[in-house]
């Protein structure tokens, strides 16, 4: 059987977002064109990654002779997006792939996103990860990516505040157990 693709090309809205309180929080990407509305589970670790990533490829297509795709420098104001993730947020999967892609005829980025794969044992005793069930397949154009991977850091890092000699999460009441040695602090 093959999978169910969820595929965007020019969405309405593309988002990362958080469900729970810091130290409890449960990061989504979600998409949505029209009335249909998708959501994925994603790492924090994975959703900052992403952000990364997509800068990096816009720096890159930036640098080009004469920047012929036209991607901004910043975010263009017009395309931030800092409303909460569209209710009710529905786990279609839990990410466990992603991918990051380049389309120079439509100058769009392209991000996939596939399930954590069930290892399955084939005949010869060796794990074979199966085609997933379902993937999401989203095309967005570069300000729009651009806007993308600021609220996706942002997102992140309004998370629990680090330690500042650990550099390690503290609990919202500001307890903490510092992993710096006492002689060191």
């Amino acid at each position: 059987m093959s999978p169910v693709v969820h595929g965007f090309d020019w969405p309405d809205r593309f988002v990362v977002g958080t469900v729970g309180e810091p130290g409890a929080r449960t990061f989504y990407l979600q998409v949505r064109d029209g009335r249909e509305v998708v959501s994925v589970a994603l790492e924090k670790q994975q959703t900052a990654l992403l952000a990364l990533e997509i800068d990096r490829v816009l720096d890159e297509l930036r640098t080009q002779d004469g920047n012929p795709f036209h991607v901004p420098e910043g975010t263009p104001v017009e395309l931030r997006d800092d409303e909460p993730l569209d209710a009710p947020v529905i786990e279609r999967f839990r990410v466990g792939r992603m991918g990051l892609g380049w389309d120079p005829s439509t100058a769009q980025i392209v991000i996939e996103a596939l399930p954590l794969a069930v290892e399955d044992d084939d005949e010869d005793g060796m794990d074979a990860a199966p085609e997933p069930d379902e993937r999401l397949v989203v095309r967005i154009p570069v300000g729009s990516a651009r806007a993308f991977a600021l609220r996706t850091r942002e997102v992140v890092a309004s998370g629990r505040p680090l330690c500042p000699l650990c550099e390690e999460p503290m609990e919202p009441d500001g307890s903490h157990e510092c992993g710096v040695p006492d002689d060191l602090s």
